[in-house]
């Protein structure tokens, strides 16, 4: 599957690369007035006819194959199985998703009997934070 998505990215931008290059040499309906005074010699590398038919053909054909591609690559692109996401959205799905539970009959938050009300000697010291107020904040009052 990876072989035909790159080989698919390839005609596209080679695509895209020979239109940009034809677009660019074709005459706009202004070089035709030019051609009749003698500035121009539209019929001497195409033939009588000139160039627009054979470039103008090939741009639309070189259009067809680019716009051939954008679709088939939209196509594989969605095609995609689920399961491939980022390294983030696999640890999530391993993740346990409830927290831990309280022993039975305690309320969460509150301390359990028996134990004194201070904190575990490894358990980091939490204090309500005082207000600060600097340069540029609004006092509270």
């Amino acid at each position: 599957m990876n072989v035909v998505l790159n080989l698919l990215v390839g005609v596209q931008m080679l695509s895209a690369l020979a239109m940009i290059g034809l677009i660019l040499i074709q005459h706009g309906k202004g070089a035709d007035m030019g051609a009749a005074f003698g500035s121009g010699s539209a019929g001497s590398l195409f033939g009588a006819s000139g160039s627009a038919n054979f470039l103008s053909r090939t741009t639309a054909v070189l259009a067809a194959v680019f716009f051939a591609c954008t679709l088939l690559l939209a196509y594989f692109s969605h095609a995609r199985p689920a399961g491939g996401g980022s390294l983030l959205e696999r640890a999530a799905v391993g993740a346990p998703a409830t927290p831990a539970s309280a022993p039975a009959g305690q309320i969460p938050g509150q301390i359990p009997a028996g134990t004194s009300g201070a904190a575990p000697a490894n358990a980091p010291a939490s204090a309500p934070a005082a207000p600060v107020s600097g340069p540029g904040q609004i006092p509270s009052k």
